[in-house]
């Protein structure tokens, strides 16, 4: 277990400050809408309280799930140390802690994630880690400043056409699930 600044790669909860569906009365549509978008959905506040609107879960699941886990591209590791990047910045401790965890899992190590919790303005053990930590932030932070330069930067550090595709997608989706997060409740930390 490790912390910085309040942000931690420990298993953390999440409670709903709405009302989420009670999976026995969740209609067939509904449950079906869970079952094909995460293995712990049906036990997830946040997905059980997003399926109000199960056409809305589908879509986003259906996304969600395309940028993150689609084989080939950019490694799995990176779109998860893209995505812990976007959730510091935005001050998203759940979704950090969960992809802080992937990363680790992916990576078998643990020390950028120390470095993005801590500063992730200077996060990164590798100039191409550098450059996809400084590409998450600039993008999240400042998206009307990213050009021909910031693509070229990443080209420089060996990311493909097809890897910095895949780490915008990573980043932009992160903008719109760390504010879903943020606004609909709250992250549960272990006793």
């Amino acid at each position: 277990m490790s912390t910085s600044h309040g942000f931690t790669s420990q298993q953390l909860g999440w409670s709903a400050w709405l009302d989420t569906v009670a999976l026995a009365d969740a209609t067939p549509e509904q449950t079906a809408v869970l079952e094909a978008s995460h293995p712990q959905a049906k036990t997830s506040d946040y997905y059980l309280l997003l399926v109000h609107e199960p056409e809305i879960l589908r879509q986003r699941s259906g996304a969600f799930n395309s940028i993150m886990y689609a084989p080939g591209g950019l490694p799995r590791a990176e779109r998860e140390l893209a995505s812990t990047v976007v959730s510091r910045v935005n001050g998203c401790v759940y979704c950090a802690s969960v992809h802080a965890q992937r990363f680790q899992q992916l990576a078998k190590r643990d020390d950028v994630i120390q470095q993005v919790f801590a500063d992730p303005q200077t996060a990164g053990t590798t100039e191409r880690e550098r450059a996809i930590v400084r590409y998450a932030i600039d993008l999240t932070l400042h998206p009307d400043t990213i050009d021909a330069a910031s693509i070229a930067a990443l080209r420089e550090n060996g990311l493909t056409h097809g890897e910095i595709l895949d780490l915008s997608h990573a980043i932009a989706i992160f903008a719109w699930a760390n504010r879903l997060m943020l606004t609909l409740g709250e992250p549960v930390f272990p006793e």
